[in-house]
């Protein structure tokens, strides 16, 4: 499926910054993927400057999406999931989830 946004709105024009506010010129694609919600071949992407790169990326990783910041010329054909039990949320009881049911 590939990625599901056009960096260039018009042909020839510079992407700009994903970041609220932001109209810096964008260097740097933050591809991204809701796992409950897209398979592993839906990959989204947010322009990032230099600036908010780190930011954007984070954003997503808090959230526990996999996530992968490339150049801006670089595809991305899919997001594995790559999720570090460590940084799994902790239930209710705080011991970490491991994902399985019983």
């Amino acid at each position: 499926m590939g990625a599901t946004f056009d960096l260039h709105t018009e042909p020839g024009s510079t992407p700009v910054c994903s970041r609220a506010g932001c109209t810096s010129t964008a260097a740097w694609r933050v591809n991204w993927r809701n796992p409950r919600i897209h398979s592993a071949d839906r990959v989204k992407i947010w322009a990032a400057c230099d600036e908010h790169r780190d930011f954007l990326a984070d954003y997503l990783r808090s959230r526990s999406f996999p996530v992968r910041v490339t150049g801006m010329h670089e595809d991305v054909d899919h997001l594995d999931d790559e999720r570090d039990p460590a940084s799994a949320p902790k239930n209710d009881v705080g011991v970490r989830s491991t994902g399985t049911s019983r």
